[in-house]
């Protein structure tokens, strides 16, 4: 294990990095988390099953978690290949910028994302790297797609996709999405490193960097398309998102509105 931190990099914040093993895949897929607990290391099992951690590198981003979940020793064995874990301000945006970054210092030519809570098809990462091997720079997973499956979904996330925040999106990017704020989706390397998109600013706190990433790369003429997921929340108890309540979605709605006004064009 090689361990290090990093400061002072413009437009990423301090971090310290735990090399569980060198690189071994031309692509890697970033998990954020924090204080997931037993969810990330049920996801983790998940991948390794189904071979997931031998068709790409996982990098664990952690913003910083204190549930004892982000044990090194315990995530090797799990086949994670390094931790991240970020010791700047910021949050789901800085932890995608400090993945990008180590992703793109290490050479991967495509990068994947997914959340940290067991709630997304993991297993369906070939599907993914099959679209960045076909040219593709922008690939969304979809639940809505034919092959897609949406599981006890609550019904106002599910109308304010739908409805809202997908045809905003479509609108901005000149192409049909249907499921815009699922965080599950791969970027080529050509679109990370492009020279109008520039992921690796500090306007990228929260959100705002999966809603700018949705609509830049169509905007510059770059292609994307869309792969069936599933995204299954749980029947009872409560509902693992980081977005709750009125204040969280209308922040959501003004992080959209802003990406589709040019305000986070570089």
């Amino acid at each position: 294990m090689i361990e290090y931190e990093r400061h002072d990099l413009s437009g990423v914040p301090d971090y310290r990095a735990a090399e569980l093993e060198a690189r071994l895949s031309d692509y890697c897929l970033l998990i954020p988390v924090i204080n997931e607990g037993a969810r990330i290391l049920t996801e983790l099992g998940r991948a390794q099953r189904a071979g997931v951690d031998k068709l790409c590198d996982i990098v664990i981003c952690d913003g910083g978690s204190t549930d004892g979940s982000m044990n090194p020793e315990t995530l090797a064995l799990y086949g994670v290949n390094t931790l991240l874990t970020k010791t700047g301000p910021g949050k789901q945006g800085a932890q995608l910028r400090m993945g990008i970054y180590f992703a793109l210092d290490r050479g991967y030519k495509g990068i994947l994302t997914i959340d940290g809570n067991n709630k997304d098809s993991i297993e369906d990462v070939p599907r993914f790297i099959e679209k960045l091997q076909a040219g593709y720079d922008l690939v969304q997973g979809s639940r809505f797609r034919s092959g897609g499956h949406a599981i006890n979904t609550p019904p106002i996330r599910y109308a304010a996709v739908r409805l809202i925040h997908a045809p905003l999106v479509s609108l901005a990017a000149h192409q049909w999405f249907t499921d815009t704020t699922n965080a599950y989706r791969a970027y080529s390397r050509e679109y990370l490193t492009h020279p109008e998109v520039r992921p690796l600013r500090d306007v990228f706190q929260g959100y705002e960097l999966l809603a700018y990433l949705s609509i830049r790369a169509t905007q510059l003429g770059m292609r994307a398309c869309e792969v069936p997921v599933t995204r299954a929340y749980p029947a009872t108890g409560k509902t693992p998102t980081k977005i709750t309540g009125f204040k969280g979605n209308s922040d959501l709605l003004k992080v959209l509105l802003a990406a589709m006004a040019g305000k986070y064009n570089p």
